[in-house]
């Protein structure tokens, strides 16, 4: 994933959790907002709560290697802020991958 397409100041997640459309699961909870550009905007959030920094940059690793091998998968112009939840903690990566990529397309076939 490149610099330009990170979400990272506190008020763009702020925004975008407080104008966009939410998608839930037991394992993540996802925030959508278009963005009138031609690419698309990820910001990844993982609590404290979860576990250690160490944990946590692993995840967000994770996250981050899904979306940029799944990139071509979503249409442009858009803003994500995806929230991993404590469930997912003790979930496979093969599982994991598919729940995140289920609940970003299910938002993909919303917004048609």
């Amino acid at each position: 994933m490149k610099k330009y397409e990170i979400v990272k100041t506190h008020q763009d997640f702020n925004e975008i959790i407080q104008n966009g459309k939410v998608f839930r699961s037991p394992f993540f909870n996802i925030y959508q907002k278009k963005n009138g550009s031609n690419s698309n905007h990820f910001g990844i959030a993982v609590g404290k709560k979860l576990g250690n920094a160490v944990f946590r940059n692993y995840h967000k690793r994770k996250i981050r290697m899904i979306l940029t091998n799944h990139k071509k998968e979503f249409s442009k112009g858009h803003d994500y802020i995806i929230i991993m939840k404590e469930k997912s903690k003790t979930i496979t990566y093969q599982e994991f991958e598919k729940q995140l990529l289920e609940l970003l397309l299910k938002g993909e076939t919303n917004e048609k």
